[in-house]
């Protein structure tokens, strides 16, 4: 692949119990106990890079350096990057003059931010990690991406990624095999495992993913970062490939809340190249971001919690479940109102998402035929073109899901399967409607289980489509979702972290943020550091 940097080669949900948060962990690899009390809450590395470079204790250029020492050193376990943009240190020695010059700087100026390798970046390579668009470089950059080069933001790369975000493990892209940070034989999660595995392993400060039915959540669990969903709407989807485009959003990465928030605010907004994309005003995400010394001692008083019944029943891991209960345990010693939930279609909504992501798959890939894009394999005959270069461009995974959707929509099979499975998205809708009209905000795991190993679910497609089902509901209800490391649970050299759901009313991500915020900063008793960053600068 190409690269400019060359490194070196049913049970019913458990009663809610109070709890006393840990203040060690104990390392599963040494079996020495860590005094984790004096643990600081997390800080923005956004508004860090901003206070470092105004105040001339660090560059620009002095910031991009120890960026790219790190991923020299981490890239050749991790493989979270399909390229590494030459253009780094050119972009951070343009700040570096502007505060020079004494002019402003934009919100994200200095900041190293990865973008996931469907999203399109102008004269950088995009290829969706698939064969079909090796070498594609596109003439143009994804709104998402223009705007966060307009606020001084610095494109580190392009992330791996399960080949056109077909997968959740980021075993199916084309190229490569990325790494967890936290036990290297485990997977990042996907489709956006490059992404997540990149922010968790400070290769850069955040990242873009894109999320059709959890593809940012999924990985932010099992990578221990925040990872965002906003609503469908909130960011345009231009220059985004499209898989599924009911479903398809732009979603951020950050190791803290704050940095999530506020990557989502610079790329939020209506895009006149998209005709979905919202004309909502965007909230200043910001305001939502007080330092813990100004928490009152109880923050989020009298807020309406939502925990989700379906989400803890069989089929979740016992670590898991319990996680989660000590996480919503947390949420009320904090003020919240806690009460339980049922969404009575919560368990059509896996296979009514594979049914619409397949169909709708179907449609968008058929324009990789070799004549309108993609790569081309020569042929005598025009269909024989067109099927060697789909059969030698497209994996094995992207091919299965092509023919489940066309069947899906073929003629007396529509109304059997994709019309029905509509109406069962019609059900979920207002299933999630009901509840949040009762409460602020609902709770879930983000996934049943922690980080599994790598070619552990490979060749079982259905148990590894059944780990989306704490995530697919939202994306059918269009709603915003963010997950946040609320604890770890046995596994690899110092335990796997695990996610907590938020999901919230739509366009209301600026009550997510909150939520989230307070929480991640008075969480105490567990270090979200992944341990390969040890004895890395």
């Amino acid at each position: 692949m190409l690269s400019t940097l060359q490194p070196p080669r049913s049970l019913s949900l458990l009663p809610l119990r109070r709890f006393q948060i840990s203040k060690t962990i104990v390392s599963a690899a040494s079996s020495k106990t860590i005094d984790t009390s004096v643990i600081s809450p997390p800080q923005s590395q956004i508004l860090t890079t901003r206070r470092s470079l105004l105040s001339g204790e660090t560059t620009a250029v002095e910031i991009a350096k120890s960026y790219l020492s790190r991923i020299r050193l981490t890239e050749p376990q991790l493989k979270c990057f399909l390229h590494v943009s030459e253009n780094v240190l050119k972009d951070a020695q343009e700040i570096d003059q502007r505060i020079a010059k004494g002019e402003e700087l934009g919100p994200l100026a200095g900041v190293l931010i990865g973008v996931k390798d469907n999203i399109c970046t102008q004269g950088m390579p995009s290829t969706a990690a698939s064969r079909i668009l090796e070498h594609y470089r596109p003439p143009f950059d994804a709104t998402a991406v223009k705007k966060i080069k307009e606020l001084g933001g610095i494109v580190v790369g392009k992330t791996n990624m399960d080949e056109f975000g077909m997968g959740s493990t980021t075993e199916a892209s084309a190229f490569q095999v990325t790494a967890n940070p936290w036990d290297l034989s485990r997977v990042p999660g996907g489709s956006s495992g490059g992404s997540a595995a990149a922010v968790a392993a400070r290769q850069c400060m955040v990242s873009l993913g894109s999320d059709t039915g959890g593809s940012v959540r999924q990985p932010a669990s099992f990578c221990g970062v925040v990872g965002l969903k906003p609503t469908y709407g909130r960011v345009s989807r231009f220059g985004l490939m499209a898989y599924a485009s009911s479903l398809d959003v732009i979603g951020c990465f950050g190791s803290t809340v704050a940095d999530a928030g506020m990557l989502l605010h610079a790329i939020s907004g209506y895009d006149r190249f998209d005709s979905t994309s919202s004309k909502q005003d965007v909230p200043e995400f910001q305001s939502q971001f007080p330092s813990v010394d100004h928490f009152e001692s109880k923050p989020l008083n009298g807020v309406k919690v939502g925990i989700i019944r379906e989400t803890l029943e069989d089929g979740v891991d016992s670590g898991v479940r319990s996680a989660t209960q000590e996480a919503a345990s947390h949420l009320e010693a904090l003020g919240c109102i806690l009460t339980e939930v049922s969404l009575p279609s919560f368990s059509l909504g896996l296979p009514a998402y594979y049914v619409i992501a397949s169909s709708e798959s179907s449609s968008n890939l058929s324009r990789y035929d070799g004549v309108r894009y993609g790569n081309q394999v020569m042929a005598e005959e025009l269909n024989k073109l067109y099927e060697c270069s789909r059969g030698e461009g497209f994996g094995g995974e992207v091919k299965m899901r092509i023919l489940m959707g066309t069947y899906a929509l073929s003629a007396g099979y529509y109304n059997a399967y994709y019309k029905r499975a509509q109406q069962v998205r019609t059900l979920i809708r207002k299933d999630f409607k009901a509840a949040l009209e009762q409460n602020d905000i609902l709770i879930s795991p983000a996934a049943p289980s922690a980080a599994y190993k790598i070619g552990e679910k490979k060749d079982d497609p259905l148990a590894m489509y059944a780990g989306d089902i704490m995530t697919v509901n939202v994306n059918l209800a269009g709603l915003p979702a963010m997950v946040l490391p609320c604890g770890l649970v046995e596994g690899g050299p110092s335990g796997l972290p695990v996610g907590l759901q938020m999901i919230g009313a739509a366009f209301d991500e600026e009550k997510l943020l909150k939520v989230g915020h307070i929480f991640e900063q008075t969480l105490k008793g567990s270090s979200f550091v992944p341990p390969l960053l040890a004895n890395v600068a």
